[in-house]
């Protein structure tokens, strides 16, 4: 199925997911996660008015990203270990996975005066071992740190559900992250307006937006897995 017949469809769902939950569906936006597929699908996805792409390994992603240089928002999603960051840096507007001060501090070194990179503080509500990022109580304490780092900028938190065979069990894990970001939020810091929910895969975007999602990242679900 073509990507733009696959977009139909989940912006479908997506709409029904926000008329139930009395939100805007101009408030959840798609970040397509092409990691698995060629350039020439990522170019269907551009094509058929997804502006949001998403990368998790720097490699790829950076080679991909400047294949096309004017087009597209562009996350990266996955893992960033310090030493890749000044791969990356230049190449990506929001970063999904903040999760410790030793990767803000060498983003703030790598960034010109003046610049700031959009982070999603990554939070690991499940406790899953496989998982990375913060346990919830030391989400603000980081935040707070990260005062030090003027080229950060915490634009929210992301989180990732445990896979399940229904995602109804995923619920708690989504609402629990949109507590922490109303907590973070209501200290109003300067660094970390924190608005942003990054959360809801291929699997459980629907409930994720039902709680508050303002980017839900997909990958198999629209754009497959064909790689060339």
């Amino acid at each position: 199925m073509s990507v733009k017949d696959q977009l139909k469809q989940i912006q479908e769902q997506m709409n029904e997911a926000c008329e139930r939950a009395g939100r805007n569906p101009d408030d959840v936006h798609i970040i397509a996660v092409t990691k698995y597929v060629s350039e020439a699908r990522t170019r269907e996805a551009l094509e058929a008015g997804i502006t949001h792409i998403g990368e998790n390994r720097v490699e790829g992603g950076v080679e991909k990203r400047r294949a096309f240089p004017n087009e597209g928002t562009w996350h990266f999603i996955g893992s960033l270990q310090s030493k890749k960051v000044k791969k990356m840096i230049a190449d990506f507007d929001y970063l999904h996975s903040l999760d410790r001060l030793s990767l803000a501090k060498e983003i703030d070194r790598r960034l010109p005066d003046g610049q700031a990179l959009n982070c999603f503080v990554q939070v690991n509500v499940s406790g899953e071992q496989s998982k990375s990022g913060l346990k919830p109580e030391e989400v603000l304490p980081f935040i707070e740190e990260l005062q030090t780092y003027p080229s950060i900028r915490v634009v929210g938190l992301m989180t990732m559900a445990p896979f399940v065979e229904d995602p109804e069990d995923t619920r708690w894990v989504f609402r629990e992250l949109r507590h922490l970001r109303d907590e973070v939020q209501a200290k109003r810091f300067n660094h970390a307006p924190c608005s942003e929910l990054s959360m809801g895969m291929s699997n459980d975007f629907i409930v994720a937006i039902e709680e508050g999602a303002t980017f839900v990242r997909i990958g198999t679900a629209l754009v497959g897995k064909e790689v060339d």
